[in-house]
């Protein structure tokens, strides 16, 4: 069975980053579904279409598809990393943002004031930590 479906998924595309967002969807519709009537209808396309990209033999054009994806929510994920990396390293780090290129900056936590050059713009400034 297993050498089966080695085989049977050889040479086909897969699941990827555009591929988990539509299951997500998928599984929100499906919620909504119970209470909202005929929304099973787009519940039910968006799980062909996820079959459909996880199925194809046309690697090149779902992978576009995919950097397509990817390209439009760069700035939300950056976004979701940053919140992500603020938690882990609330205890030890403090998040600044560079006044002259608003690059994010992470400088350890209780130090006092320091002064920061940003890796960027090379620009210093003055920050209390």
């Amino acid at each position: 069975m297993k050498n089966w479906l080695r085989n049977f998924m050889s040479g086909r595309y897969g699941i990827d980053n555009l591929g988990n967002f539509l299951f997500v969807v998928y599984l929100i519709l499906a919620v909504l579904s119970i209470f909202v009537p005929y929304i099973y209808i787009l519940m039910w396309i968006v799980l062909i279409y996820e079959f459909f990209r996880v199925f194809s033999r046309n690697t090149y054009q779902r992978q576009s598809e995919n950097n397509w994806y990817l390209a439009r929510t760069s700035g939300i994920r950056k976004w979701g990393n940053r919140q992500v990396n603020k938690w882990k390293y609330r205890k030890t780090h403090k998040y600044l943002k560079c006044p002259y290129c608003h690059q994010y900056l992470r400088v350890p936590k209780g130090k006092g004031a320091i002064t920061i050059t940003c890796p960027k713009c090379h620009q210093s400034f003055d920050r209390r930590t």
